[in-house]
């Protein structure tokens, strides 16, 4: 839990507006808020969730949700998006990005950061 909370702090200096809440199973919901996106979005900024598994820093995160009606500037859903995939244990719902890391996770150097750095990539990625 230590490592968890110093990666909270670390991620904090990019994104200071940032909430966590423990989930029945140990898992750790993380809500960053008034996330800033490139041009070709619906929107110039939104809210960014994750979940934390409980074997984390040694288990890699897997997906993450936005506000539910963020779209591409044409009103097009983004490819590997649904809003059918609610947030497990909270119920929320949201826009959920099937995204996945591309090289393994390592917990000796991958980090909250190295997730959001994937995910601001995702978020780059205008389809």
């Amino acid at each position: 839990m230590e490592v968890l909370v110093q990666q909270l702090e670390e991620l904090r200096d990019r994104f200071p507006a940032i909430s966590t809440r423990a989930l029945p199973s140990g898992t750790t919901l993380v809500t960053v808020q008034d996330v800033v996106l490139p041009d070709g979005w619906s929107k110039a900024r939104t809210e960014v969730r994750f979940l934390v598994p409980v074997a984390y820093p040694y288990t890699a995160l897997d997906c993450f949700w936005t506000e539910g009606d963020l779209r591409l500037h044409d009103g097009r859903m983004p490819i590997n998006s649904n809003l059918e995939n609610p947030i497990p244990e909270d119920g929320g719902h949201g826009l959920w990005f099937s995204w996945h890391l591309h090289e393994p996770w390592n917990p000796n150097r991958d980090t909250l950061s190295t997730w959001m750095h994937i995910v601001m990539a995702r978020l780059r990625q205008l389809q």
